[in-house]
């Protein structure tokens, strides 16, 4: 069996004014438990799961009961308990789309020492950024040297700050353009393109079509209910250590959603970029992936939290495989 490692940050949630009607907030897990729970419905022929996590103490317990239920029967050996608080996420939202985070406890990342040891016993590895810290610029350059595997990164969380109340606000990361040459794929959102789009000073998708190549093979953008685009480099070929050898014809496109539900984004990002890079690791094509991943997300929309998320995915079956019921 071929391995996937996934690493992200499990997170608490505490959901306010999602549900119209619903006065009191609704709490359950979040975070990477989104994109565990699309493995699990998945479940892409010859690969197992690997989590690489740290969870706080208070939350441990729980935390390894959710995972040891997975149907896949994970190994947990990369994941380890922290003496810190475990996140704990208040979303407020303002309307279907927006929303407001708050972010307490303070689970840190991976030094290189410790996760090149995990790294090295996979064969793909996917980086979800949910805390926006798991890896710093430096481990995340060493993995891209080191790492024979395909590397895919969903950079959400490194365009969020934290302020002193705890509160999430956009950012520039620093050295940004670093940061998207560490991996093969890379997915953002609209709003992060065009927040790295201002700093740079040009057109979003301008901005797109010249990072593709310089490390990343394809660019990702989830557009909410218009679905997603993509920009690739179909011949681009890493080379050591970890650059790109040659950059063939820069190719775009945008997939529709097929229908359009009445959303609830929370989590969709996580579903969309766990398929799109399950069904790339299965052989699927930039565009093929990125439509599978649309239907994914779009039956996520319609459901609330991660609990039981892999079950209520893989009904009806035909959505995760292309086809409608």
């Amino acid at each position: 069996m071929n391995r996937l490692g996934v690493v992200g940050t499990l997170v608490w949630d505490t959901i306010h004014a999602r549900d119209a009607g619903r006065s009191e907030p609704h709490e359950e897990w979040g975070g990477i438990a989104y994109a565990l729970s699309t493995f699990e419905a998945l479940r892409p022929a010859g690969w197992s799961l690997f989590p690489i996590l740290k969870i706080g103490l208070d939350l441990a317990p729980a935390a390894r009961r959710l995972l040891s239920g997975l149907g896949t029967a994970p190994s947990l050996d990369g994941v380890r308990t922290v003496p810190q608080l475990n996140n704990r996420v208040e979303l407020r939202y303002r309307d279907g789309s927006r929303r407001t985070e708050r972010l307490r406890g303070g689970v840190p990342g991976w030094s290189w020492p410790e996760l090149e040891p995990l790294a090295r016993s996979c064969d793909a590895l996917y980086v979800n950024f949910i805390a926006g810290w798991e890896l710093d610029l430096r481990c995340a350059r060493r993995l891209r040297e080191t790492f024979e595997g395909p590397l895919y990164g969903d950079i959400h969380s490194l365009t969020l700050g934290v302020g002193p109340d705890g509160t999430r606000i956009p950012r520039v990361p620093e050295r940004w353009r670093d940061w998207l040459r560490c991996f093969d794929y890379v997915q953002a959102n609209e709003d992060e393109l065009k927040l790295l789009a201002a700093d740079w000073g040009g057109d979003p998708w301008r901005l797109a079509a010249e990072v593709v190549g310089e490390g990343a093979r394809a660019l990702f953008v989830t557009l909410g209910e218009r679905g997603s685009a993509w920009v690739s480099a179909e011949e681009a070929r890493r080379g050591p250590p970890g650059g790109v050898r040659t950059r063939g014809a820069v190719r775009s496109g945008r997939v529709p959603v097929d229908r359009v539900l009445e959303p609830d984004p929370t989590g969709c990002g996580d579903v969309w970029g766990m398929t799109c890079f399950c069904s790339l690791l299965e052989g699927a094509s930039i565009e093929e992936a990125a439509g599978r991943a649309n239907r994914v997300a779009s039956r996520n929309a319609e459901l609330r939290g991660a609990m039981r998320l892999a079950e209520r995915l893989r009904e009806p079956r035909g959505i995760l495989h292309g086809r409608e019921p």
